[in-house]
């Protein structure tokens, strides 16, 4: 974060003597520009005027400075009429500091998510709208259910697998309807999580993991009243970290068990798990590739560092930052591969059985869309 400097003399009537404030401003004068050389590093620096746009200090005017006392990483000028992010803090004296925070990205990003939400529901219409409805839900889920109730102290883990099995059952069920294939994939799902859920458990206590890797653990250490299970919080992440390519992999399984099946009823149980689990291997061959190449993208600065200070690989996944992530992908892709067989075998069980339903059916739905008995 820049951390730049402006000071306001405001009245003492009304203000408190400590805390501080992160509001959205507008530049609306570019004061100063020039030069300045940290080290061996030259940059350019700006001396910008700003109106708060919100809070206590709406309206009034203060100067900030970007890139003035700081290293900048990046090449963006203010110009007149960016809104920007501007932390105030006011000393015991009634000075208030005014520090350039980061631009202000809403728009950009609105504008990014309305043309990912018109794609989808241009390309896929109704599934489409279906798994719009399942992100926000799954946001929900995620923001209103997991995170309050790890803040307050229960057991992450659980806490974690408990609003994931919600998550994905909902919104497979949004997505795909309520049919034998859902059913397939929500039952195939859990299963999975449970066993991820134990591999994670084991593997975190074999390796003495303890959950401090990240650095924002430790924030969050200071800033939390409620003691944490670090330890938890780390596995709850593990959980969390797969469901995105688990609810792809069960779903894709579940419909190539039934529309093998639906093309040739006459195979048994074997010659059908044979010829699914070809699929599958395919599939979680390159799903496994992904979650690595996923990790690994995320933890590319890092990466960059090690090589850079030409270390020993082999003594560095020592550190718990990097063991942690080492568990993560593994446990991860752990669960992936058991989600194939496990998926194929509870698919086949749905699938075999379609035919003889007879008033089930209205219960438990059809096979899979537009397959009807």
């Amino acid at each position: 974060m820049y951390s730049v400097f402006a000071r306001v003399e405001v009245p003492g009537d009304g203000f408190s003597t400590v805390g501080s404030d992160t509001v959205r401003a507008e530049v609306v004068q570019i004061i100063e520009e020039g030069e300045v050389t940290m080290g061996e590093h030259t940059q350019k620096y700006q001396v910008a005027r700003v109106k708060i746009l919100e809070g206590q200090y709406e309206g009034i005017p203060m100067e900030i400075d970007y890139g003035k006392r700081q290293v900048r990483s990046d090449e963006y000028d203010l110009v007149v009429g960016d809104q920007v992010m501007v932390s105030i803090s006011k000393t015991p004296e009634n000075v208030v500091n005014a520090y350039f925070v980061d631009f202000v990205r809403t728009t950009p990003m609105l504008w990014l998510a309305a043309i990912f939400a018109i794609a989808i529901i241009v390309i896929s219409r109704w599934k489409g709208v279906g798994a719009l409805l399942s992100m926000v839900f799954s946001l929900y889920i995620i923001i209103g259910y997991i995170i309050p109730r790890i803040l307050v102290g229960e057991d992450p883990l659980k806490v974690s697998i408990v609003g994931s099995i919600i998550l994905l059952g909902v919104t497979l069920y949004l997505t795909y309807g309520w049919t034998l294939k859902t059913h397939a994939a929500v039952l195939s799902m859990i299963v999975v999580l449970l066993i991820t859920g134990a591999l994670s458990a084991l593997f975190v206590v074999f390796a003495k993991l303890n959950g401090t890797g990240d650095e924002n653990v430790m924030f969050l250490m200071q800033l939390m009243e409620t003691p944490i299970n670090l330890r938890g919080l780390l596995l709850g992440g593990m959980i969390i970290g797969a469901l995105g390519v688990l609810d792809d992999l069960v779903t894709t399984q579940a419909s190539a068990v039934f529309e093998l099946h639906h093309a040739n009823p006459n195979f048994g149980f074997r010659a059908l798990y044979n010829s699914a689990m070809r699929i599958g291997q395919d599939h979680v061959a390159a799903t496994v590739n992904t979650l690595v190449l996923a990790y690994a993208g995320a933890s590319l600065p890092m990466l960059l560092m090690f090589s850079l200070a030409r270390g020993d690989y082999g003594y560095l996944v020592n550190f718990s930052f990097i063991a942690e992530e080492v568990v993560r992908t593994l446990v991860g892709s752990l669960g992936l591969i058991a989600a194939v067989p496990i998926t194929t075998a509870v698919a086949i069980f749905f699938a075999q059985r379609s035919e003889s339903l007879g008033r089930w059916e209205q219960v438990l739905g059809p096979e899979g869309e537009g397959h009807h008995h």
